[in-house]
Parts: C-alpha cells; structure tokens; sequence
C-alpha cells in the first residue's frame, strides 16, 4: 500500500522510427493540422497497418510513403 509504481505501462507505437511532429508555420503544408496525428489519414494508415501485420514493414514500403505522404499534406512533419 505504501509504494504505488507504475508496471511499466507504454503507449503503442506505430514504428518507433518515425516520429510525427506538427508542421511549424514553415512546414510542407504551411498550416496547423486540423487534427491529431493518430486521427489524420485513417484510410492509408488502416491499409499501410494491415500491410505490415500481414506481410511485415519490409513489403509495404508504398503504402507507408503514401501514408507519409498524406500526414504531410494534412499539416504534419514526418
């Protein structure tokens, strides 16, 4: 009852190797996203994680840059 720690609980991560930022007013989009990253693209990020539990990272290289491609459209520095 005394010490209260925490079990090692972590968020899950879609690739640990790719960080999203928002974009600065510099950005490829130039705006603020509308949205949170985890909202954003919902259609290529559904595909691109299907791909990658089926098939593996390596195999869905297009449908990773293209979800990258949309985050970055959407405002979002990837």
């Amino acid at each position: 009852m005394g010490n209260n720690v925490s079990q090692g609980v972590s968020a899950p991560s879609v690739s640990a190797a790719q960080p999203v930022t928002t974009a600065s007013s510099t950005g490829a989009a130039g705006e603020k996203p509308k949205c949170k990253a985890c909202c954003a693209c919902p259609e290529t990020k559904r595909a691109r994680d299907a791909c990658i539990v089926e098939n593996g990272e390596e195999n869905c290289s297009a449908l990773i840059e293209a979800h990258k491609k949309c985050m970055r459209d959407a405002g979002f520095n990837i």
